[in-house]
């Protein structure tokens, strides 16, 4: 509860400090949400009733929320509630039971700080398109009266900053083919259909410069570690015969992320013996490296990451999987820019969104990913390879297992062939094609400029323009909604309706049907 604090009533603290007075606010999950009640504070201290106070904070806040598992969402105790927010009854003049119940969930006791996050605006979505159906399904019981489809959860799905994460080498290549002026028309399906007219040659020249850098990058840290473990020479030479910029001809798939367990980092170990029998053959050669970190507390994380360890020492896969230590963003950016395939294994549907494949993807890097979070959208069928995930439902030992076998055969029978499938010139014409797809089809629908663009089109202006239309008219808009809503609220369990004709039994193609019926409106 003092972080949620820190975060939401610190946040409207620090802005009003620098006199900062927000058009619009934007909140990340539920963290924040205490900003609503220290908001509603500074209206009521002005003399708004509390039930006006909360339309006037709702009707310019927008809400996004990521996590589809309700553990996963803050909730606290009704008494810790009273021990931090007894001096915000008093200061807005409402009982208590008034303000426990912005942060009560259907059929629960405690206080739910995604509750008080949806109570407070009136704006809110998830990350991508499954995140947002989800999230609706999960948050249906705050409007029981429509379907989830139809309740206000909206989605935006994430974008990357292309300027950041685009290899400058791509940079220079597109503005000779595509134009100096690609950078500000970064929209549209076709915006980059004029990457497939980039020559191959010169496509696989950027590809492989940025792999050798790569490459290099991962000996690095792969010899320190080695020799920081006191390792031997010759041993390292067995670990790195894969891992070489002198040859950058290896297939070369890469793992970069949090270590979270939903991930799932070792499902591609499910069934060593087919694992060993993919990437053993000499004349096709694969190499998988792993990077990233698990949270301190996250045992279950670490633990992931000792497996892999373990298993990238074994005799089957030495030299052919490799974890490179201390993952950070140089680290990060060199394995969406120089690896082959990008891989992604997230257990369906906890990928709210992911942004680590996009950055690949508009590298030229090749997504093999669970269709979950924003691969849902970007899959084309010409762009990468998918995964289907085998559903909720399922057991977790099975579904892992049929989801490894999808992978192992995609590996094996799609994957691994079309790299290797060289003409004359020691290239793959299908994989460029494939990796100019990846660029065309992701680059121009997975970046921040639609993203944001999109937050202001569906939320921001609209939000803009709610509130001050509020400011403008003073406390009298606040006061009339609080009223109507208060009013409706109170009359709606006596409305009725009910059917006063005779019901049609029969109807005719193109025939008409009429309905009459009487409404109490209980005033």
């Amino acid at each position: 509860m003092e972080e949620e604090s820190v975060f939401g009533i610190g946040g409207v603290c620090a802005l009003a400090a620098l006199n900062l007075a927000p058009t619009v606010w934007h909140r990340n999950e539920g963290h924040a949400a205490s900003l609503v009640l220290d908001r509603v504070r500074m209206l009521a201290t002005r003399g708004l009733p509390f039930e006006s106070a909360l339309e006037a904070v709702a009707a310019s806040t927008v809400f996004t929320t990521h996590t589809v598992v309700p553990a996963g969402h803050d909730h606290f105790a009704e008494s810790m509630v009273d021990e931090y927010f007894a001096g915000y009854c008093k200061d807005i003049g409402i009982e208590r039971e008034k303000l426990l119940a912005l942060g009560r969930t259907p059929g629960n006791g405690e206080f739910n700080m995604t509750a008080l996050a949806l109570r407070g605006s009136r704006f809110h979505n998830g990350v991508s398109r499954i995140n947002g159906e989800l999230s609706a399904e999960m948050l249906k019981g705050f409007w029981p009266e429509v379907p989830p489809e139809e309740n206000p959860i909206d989605y935006v799905t994430n974008g990357v900053h292309v300027p950041t994460f685009l290899a400058l080498e791509w940079r220079d290549l597109f503005d000779r083919f595509l134009g100096l002026d690609w950078r500000h028309r970064l929209h549209g399906d076709q915006a980059f259909d004029d990457v497939d007219n980039i020559r191959e040659h010169m496509f696989w020249s950027v590809h492989q410069y940025l792999k050798t850098r790569m490459l290099n990058t991962v000996r690095e840290r792969i010899r320190d570690q080695h020799f920081r473990n006191r390792g031997s020479e010759a041993h390292l030479d067995r670990l790195l015969r894969y891992c070489n910029p002198d040859s950058p001809d290896v297939l070369t798939i890469g793992f970069g992320r949090r270590f979270a367990t939903y991930k799932r980092a070792t499902l591609l170990f499910n069934d060593p013996d087919w694992l060993r029998t993919i990437i053993s053959d000499p004349q096709r050669p694969v190499l998988f490296v792993f990077a990233g970190r698990a949270h301190p507390a996250d045992a279950p994380g670490q633990e992931l990451i000792r497996r892999i360890a373990d298993l990238s020492r074994s005799r089957d896969f030495e030299g052919r999987v490799l974890l490179v230590e201390g993952y950070d963003l140089r680290l990060g950016r060199r394995l969406v820019s120089g690896v082959d395939v990008w891989l992604n294994t997230p257990v369906y549907p906890l990928e709210a969104s992911g942004t680590s494949g996009m950055k690949a993807g508009i590298n030229g890097v090749i997504n093999l990913s669970v269709l979950d979070g924003w691969w849902g959208e970007g899959y084309r069928g010409d762009n990468g390879w998918a995964i289907k995930p085998l559903g909720e439902a399922q057991d977790p030992e099975r579904r892992d297992r049929e989801e490894a076998r999808t992978l192992y055969e995609i590996l094996q029978d799609q994957v691994v062939p079309l790299y290797y499938r060289r003409d004359g010139g020691g290239t793959s014409p299908q994989w460029i094609r494939m990796a100019k797809r990846s660029i065309a089809t992701i680059l121009p629908r997975f970046n921040a400029d639609r993203m944001v663009g999109e937050y202001a089109t569906k939320f921001y202006q609209p939000a803009a323009q709610q509130g001050r239309r509020f400011s403008e008219r003073g406390q009298a808009v606040a006061r009339d909604i609080a009223a109507w809503k208060t009013k409706v609220r109170k009359a709606w369990p006596g409305v009725r309706i009910r059917r006063v004709d005779h019901p049609t039994t029969q109807l005719q193609f193109g025939g008409k049907i009429e309905f009459e019926v009487a409404v109490t409106l209980n005033g």
